[in-house]
């Protein structure tokens, strides 16, 4: 299968690391040849410098055969455009990052009628939905649901009274709806199996019916176990924080916006019903206090600006917030925050390389999910009755 990446940007980059360690054949298309040159050195894709809106473009030599276009530069007018055109010129699927929320308030069949458009890729809700998501479990690290919801994949991080400690797995009591699919512990994934036993900070998966799953954290002793979020300051209202604060709201959760972009501000503040928007500096010691930071479940810091996201986090943590969570773009944060002591650090760009990947393979393999920094991959398979699966498939 030949995928053409339209854009080499950090998004356009870590969608081609993936798809060309998945084996597929990948053509990575930009204008700017100083970011041709960084993927050409890193990644065993091939990179054509050219406007991937250009007409004559989609009927080139190196188009041929292309089954799929992924357009993820920073424009949303450039991303539909490429589409577009890709359609027109035979090329039968399409995927298009997109920003502006109208567009991404549009169902999917009148977004893939008009537009041309099979998959639209808004980091930033995919982010929002995540975030909300993790917040509905208390106590939750991670959140990925599958089997169209029936089935939930849930990480929590076992604190040192656990009931679950210094047992082997095969001799544990777990509800009869759940299993144990993984532990990470040390930055080393474990396959569990039955001698194995779990360990304090240990971060386990577990996976079963939702419901289950959800109350898991209080009766397993998960490291600062807190009840429902009902109070949450988030720090940012940019594109992330706007779809956020208003979705969290409605989850019945008390929220607080603090941003230094009045423009932003306004916004957020025009989507909220209750919540509060403060125009300020979220490093600002004296602002913290005198909101309560102290008070809040959550502290969720998704500024443009991943260092300051850090700094913020690890601020509030000093003030006393009870959890933080931090979004990043560079992957390579994700271990670094953790070991800091940010609680959640959230990759934007890897969930929506895992969006793209669902995409890629769907046909027998319905969903994937990329975990601990994408050095797991966790996927929804259809089973075939003429195909067994067997155990190294799984691995």
């Amino acid at each position: 299968m030949r995928i053409a990446i339209i854009g080499a940007g950090h998004l356009g980059y870590i969608i081609a690391e993936f798809l060309s360690n998945e084996q597929y054949d990948v053509v990575v298309v930009d204008s700017g040849e100083s970011k041709l040159d960084a993927i050409r050195d890193a990644l065993d894709v091939l990179t054509i410098h050219a406007d991937g809106t250009s007409p004559s473009f989609m009927r080139d030599e190196d188009m041929k055969g292309t089954d799929i276009v992924v357009a993820v530069t920073a424009i949303d007018e450039v991303n539909i455009i490429a589409c577009i055109l890709a359609k027109k010129n035979g090329i039968p699927h399409t995927i298009a990052r997109i920003r502006d929320p109208k567009f991404l308030a549009e169902p999917p069949s009148y977004i893939r009628e008009n537009f041309d458009i099979d998959l639209l890729l808004s980091p930033e809700l995919i982010t929002a939905r995540e975030i909300n998501r993790i917040l509905m479990t208390p106590s939750a690290l991670n959140v990925e649901d599958f089997a169209e919801g029936k089935v939930r994949l849930m990480e929590t991080k076992l604190g040192p009274r656990s009931p679950l400690l210094h047992i082997p797995l095969k001799d544990l009591r777990l509800p009869q709806s759940v299993l144990i699919a993984m532990i990470f512990r040390d930055h080393r994934m474990i396959i569990p199996h039955g001698n194995d036993v779990l360990l304090p900070l240990d971060n386990v998966y577990f996976l079963g019916n939702p419901e289950t799953v959800a109350e898991l954290p209080q009766n397993v002793g998960a490291a600062n176990y807190q009840h429902r979020i009902r109070r949450a300051l988030i720090i940012g209202a940019g594109r992330t924080g706007q779809i956020l604060a208003p979705m969290l709201e409605e989850q019945g959760i008390s929220v607080k916006v603090i941003d230094n972009d009045r423009d932003h501000c306004r916004l957020v503040a025009s989507r909220l019903k209750k919540g509060i928007v403060l125009y300020g500096d979220g490093t600002d010691i004296d602002l913290l206090k005198q909101e309560g930071v102290e008070d809040a479940d959550i502290v969720i810091c998704i500024t443009s600006d991943e260092r300051l996201n850090m700094m913020m986090a690890l601020l509030a943590k000093h003030l006393g917030a009870r959890q933080t969570i931090v979004r990043v773009v560079r992957t390579e944060y994700v271990a670094l925050m953790q070991q800091v002591g940010v609680d959640i650090v959230l990759a934007t760009r890897l969930l929506a390389a895992g969006e793209v990947l669902s995409f890629v393979r769907s046909g027998s393999i319905e969903r994937v999910s990329l975990l601990e920094g994408a050095c797991v991959q966790a996927a929804e398979i259809i089973a075939s009755c003429r195909k067994a699966l067997r155990s190294t498939d799984a691995a």
